[in-house]
């Protein structure tokens, strides 16, 4: 009885290649208060949208072992390029649940009035296979206008989330959705969501923005329960961040709310 409450005790695990997963972190705080949170930022590798598929592979796995040894119970990968290049490896070797992250093409292709969507990626996630997968599986009939992020999670990584250089950098990546008349566009990077304010000056009012947050959150929440795990525990929960990039850019999208530690890892 002792071990089975101490695991529900222990911290969930969050890892990206960046700041980015802090959209999901906020997800996952919000619907599940009582939980404790280590979250890795990987910021000296970043961007993995760039990297290999073995890069990504031998990065995630640097992530998820130092997280198991800080005696995490679940580990949320919080980046898109890790999940779809990445996971199924990472399930295979070791024995604790993880939760991962895919753009949400199904429901923005079954809601399309105009069949037209439009998908913002890195090219790790565009080019895996899971990806292909799952376009194929519900983009018939649609006409899917995708679009590479060449350098928006370095500008981002780096405090320039409202420089006209990134502004100036979306506009053109937003153009030939626009042509094509999106009425969806799916957010395919966990740093994307920080752009969303940006975006919105920039499409169509009828563009509805789909990102994966609030998804993965009730995810998180639903193998919790399923594995006896979550903590109902009225406590005060442990807020851990840790990255091995500029602690301020982490403290600037947190609002200051939680403190943040440099770590070489």
């Amino acid at each position: 009885m002792f071990i089975f409450v101490s695991m529900q005790n222990r911290s969930i695990g969050i890892f990206d290649s960046g700041v980015g997963g802090t959209s999901i972190f906020k997800e996952i705080h919000q619907l599940l208060p009582n939980e404790s949170l280590i979250y890795l930022a990987d910021s000296a590798n970043a961007p993995y949208g760039t990297k290999s598929k073995e890069d990504i592979i031998r990065l995630s796995i640097k992530n998820t072992e130092l997280l198991i040894k800080m005696k995490c119970k679940l580990i949320v990968v919080a980046c898109n390029t890790a999940t779809t290049n990445a996971i199924s490896h990472l399930r295979a070797h070791y024995h604790l649940p993880f939760i991962g992250i895919e753009p949400a093409i199904k429901p923005a292709a079954l809601q399309s009035q105009s069949k037209s969507i439009g998908i913002l990626a890195t090219k790790g996630t565009l080019s895996s296979e899971l990806f292909h997968a799952t376009t194929n599986l519900y983009s018939q009939n649609i006409n899917v206008v995708e679009q590479t992020g060449t350098g928006i999670v370095e500008l981002i990584e780096n405090g320039a989330l409202h420089s006209p250089e990134l502004k100036t950098l979306l506009k053109s990546y937003m153009q030939p959705m626009i042509d094509a008349q999106i009425d969806y566009l799916v957010l395919g990077c966990t740093h994307y969501p920080y752009l969303i304010p940006i975006l919105k000056t920039i499409l169509p009012e009828n563009v509805t923005i789909i990102d994966s947050g609030l998804a993965v959150a009730k995810q998180t929440e639903a193998v919790l329960t399923m594995h006896n795990l979550k903590n109902n525990a009225s406590n005060s929960p442990e807020i851990l961040f840790y990255t091995n990039g500029k602690t301020d850019v982490i403290t600037q999208l947190t609002e200051a709310k939680y403190p943040v530690k440099f770590l070489d890892f």
